[in-house]
């Protein structure tokens, strides 16, 4: 691990940082990620990058304020929060995603004839990556690198639901929400527990007048990088035609998915716990 104020081995900057705490912020960051899920104490932390403990506990407070960081409530201890498996999300989808998912999402609009999406998180949005809109009209805006709250939205829904959030990523996420619709903490895990059950998550007229959403998320080595929606009129999209999409989404999604890349297994088995599987391999498919 780099000392604070050093810039990493192997990463573009030069050897002393022009902003220490900065530096520090980002070297913990670092060790943080190489924690993993266990995650670290704040003594141990401390240590391992020779800074006082009472240096680093206020930036690991700065970082779990963005949500860059997270801390157990039982242990204490710290681990790499869902602000920044975002940005690396941003930036492998940016690059990959679109053109790797783009015949998934033009075989679930033929099959539904109806308006997709491709989106991932950015924070405390979702980014819209790609679309393909159906022969027939639509009446929703979209347009690609548009952003709407996650909280609220059915494609940000189906990601945060493979997250692990603890209260203060949830109180983040829902803080986001808009005024016309808020969104409370317990409300979004209750939402996340739900759509981690089935693997599909909806919105109603929760992100603009009118329309609703099915969404189902995909996951590269377990975590969600990105999320495939459909979108209808609200009117048309009823509780039938909501498990037609469904089951288009099920039987069309997972056969087209490249294969680093999977779907939960809740959204083939209808109900899970939302452990990975491995589409390709799958004997139901």
């Amino acid at each position: 691990m780099a000392e604070a104020g050093r810039a990493p081995s192997g990463t573009p900057g030069s050897a002393e940082s022009p902003l220490g705490s900065v530096d520090k912020a980002l070297v913990a960051l670092e060790a943080l990620a190489s924690a993993g899920p266990e995650g670290v104490a704040l003594g141990d932390l401390a240590r391992s990058l020779g800074l006082h403990k009472a240096s680093l506990h206020r930036t690991l407070a700065a970082l779990r304020f963005r949500g860059y960081a997270e801390q157990d409530a039982t242990t204490g201890d710290y681990r790499l929060g869902p602000a920044a498996t975002a940005l690396a999300t941003v930036y492998l989808g940016e690059e990959n995603l679109p053109a790797l998912l783009h015949p998934v999402l033009v075989a679930v609009c033929r099959a539904t004839d109806e308006l997709v999406h491709l989106g991932t998180l950015a924070g405390t949005e979702i980014v819209y990556l790609d679309k393909v809109e159906p022969a027939r009209a639509v009446r929703v805006w979209s347009a690609v690198g548009r952003r709407r709250p996650a909280a609220t939205t059915a494609l940000g829904r189906a990601l945060l639901s493979q997250r692990t959030l603890d209260d203060g990523a949830l109180a983040w996420y829902a803080g986001a929400a808009p005024e016309d619709h808020p969104v409370t903490p317990a409300a979004l895990r209750a939402t996340c527990e739900a759509t981690r059950a089935t693997g599909f998550a909806t919105e109603t007229e929760e992100n603009e007048p009118g329309i609703s959403c099915v969404a189902v998320p995909v996951l590269r080595a377990g975590q969600p990088v990105a999320a495939v929606s459909v979108t209808a009129p609200a009117e048309r999209l009823g509780p039938r035609r909501r498990r037609e999409i469904e089951t288009v989404l099920r039987e069309v999604v997972p056969p087209l998915l490249p294969p680093t890349l999977a779907v939960p297994d809740a959204v083939l088995r209808g109900s899970g716990d939302g452990a990975t599987r491995r589409p390709a391999t799958d004997a139901a498919l």
